[in-house]
């Protein structure tokens, strides 16, 4: 996906969520013309943490710049890590952690509540 295609997405995505891209750009904090140049021109230009924060926001993917399903892009960002030190666990290793987490999940400070 090119880089014009998901400034696209983002320019979109923007308006189905807010009333302009004016107030979405006070509400990050982001100069209104620095985000309509990147959003005009293609994202490429801007900051790798302004996007990820753009969409943290729209609750998009920063990958593939699709929606994210209930879940923000920290908390996607930490599920990729958890599963990535996962699968380098032996069979052992992995059914520690099962464990441990069902110990956990059972204590209701460590709950979602």
């Amino acid at each position: 996906m090119t880089a014009l295609a998901k400034s696209k997405i983002l320019k979109k995505e923007i308006l189905n969520q807010y009333k302009s891209i004016r107030q979405f750009a006070l509400e990050m904090g982001i100069p209104y013309s620095t985000l309509v140049t990147a959003l005009d021109r293609g994202i490429e230009g801007m900051a790798y943490g302004t996007v990820i924060r753009i969409c943290d926001k729209l609750n998009l993917n920063p990958v593939t710049f699709k929606a994210l399903e209930d879940t923000t892009v920290s908390e996607q960002l930490l599920e990729n890590q958890v599963m990535s030190y996962y699968v380098k666990l032996n069979q052992e290793g992995k059914d520690k952690i099962l464990g441990l987490m069902e110990d956990f999940i059972s204590i209701k400070k460590y709950r979602l509540k």
